[in-house]
C-alpha cells in the first residue's frame, strides 16, 4: 500500500469530524488540522492543506504551499482519492474571487488596493505587485504578495507559469501601466496564451 492509499484510508475513517467542523470552535479546529498535517506530512513534508465551507459539499484542497517541489506529491495525492460522496478533493490552492483581504502585523490589506504591471520578456509573463505598506525586508509582506498573487491565479500558474516577480511600495518609479489587481486573471491569461502560442506550448497542467 502506498503512503497516499494510507491517507485516504485514514481521512475516510475520520471524514465525517472534518466535514462537520465548526471553524470558529478553535480547539475543535486546532485539534483536527494538528491531525489531518500529521497524516499529510507522513506523505509529503511541504504538503498543507485548506478547507471550503461546508455545504452539500465541502472543497478539501491539497496544496504544496507555494512551494514547487512538493507539486508532485500533491498531484499524486490528488490522484490516488477514492470517489468521496461529500468532498471535492482540489489539487493547489485554486483562484479565488477578489476582493479579499489580508492580515499582517496586526493590521490589513486590502486587495482593492493592490495594483500590478504585467512584463513580457517575450518568453514568460512577469509581474510587478504594488502593495500599499510593502517594507522588502520583511518577509511577512513578501508572504502577503504572494497569497494576493495566488487569490488572483493560483498556486499553480504563481509557481509555474509565472517568471519574474517583483514587489514594490506604490511610490516606487516604474514605466509600465499600472491596473487594479482584480484584471490580473484576464490579463495574465491572454498574455500567458499569447506566449505560449509563439513558443508551440500549453504551460498547462495535464
Amino acid at each position: 500500500m502506498t503512503k497516499g492509499q494510507e491517507f485516504w484510508d485514514w481521512f475516510i475513517a475520520h471524514e465525517a469530524e472534518f466535514f462537520t467542523f465548526d471553524p470558529e470552535i478553535e480547539p475543535e479546529r486546532e485539534r483536527l488540522f494538528d491531525k489531518l498535517e500529521i497524516e499529510l506530512q507522513k506523505v509529503h513534508p511541504k504538503l498543507t492543506f485548506e478547507f471550503g465551507p461546508r455545504g452539500a459539499k465541502r472543497e478539501f484542497v491539497i496544496s504544496a504551499g507555494g512551494l514547487k517541489g512538493g507539486f508532485p506529491a500533491v498531484v499524486s495525492l490528488v490522484d490516488a482519492a477514492p470517489r468521496l460522496e461529500r468532498w471535492n478533493v482540489i489539487a493547489f490552492r485554486p483562484r479565488r474571487p477578489l476582493p479579499c483581504v489580508l492580515e499582517i502585523g496586526g493590521g490589513e490589506v486590502s486587495s482593492e488596493d493592490v495594483q500590478f504591471s504585467l512584463l513580457d520578456n517575450g518568453k514568460a509573463v512577469g509581474i510587478r505587485l504594488f502593495i500599499p505598506g510593502f517594507q522588502e525586508q520583511d518577509l511577512n509582506w513578501q508572504q502577503i504578495g504572494y497569497l494576493f498573487l495566488d487569490e488572483a491565479l493560483g498556486e499553480f500558474d504563481v509557481e509555474s507559469r509565472l517568471g519574474l516577480i517583483k514587489m514594490c511600495p506604490p511610490a516606487a518609479s516604474t514605466q509600465e501601466k499600472r491596473y487594479p489587481l482584480s484584471e490580473l486573471p484576464y490579463a495574465f491569461d491572454t498574455l500567458a496564451s499569447r506566449l505560449a502560442e509563439k513558443s508551440g506550448r500549453s504551460g498547462k497542467p495535464s
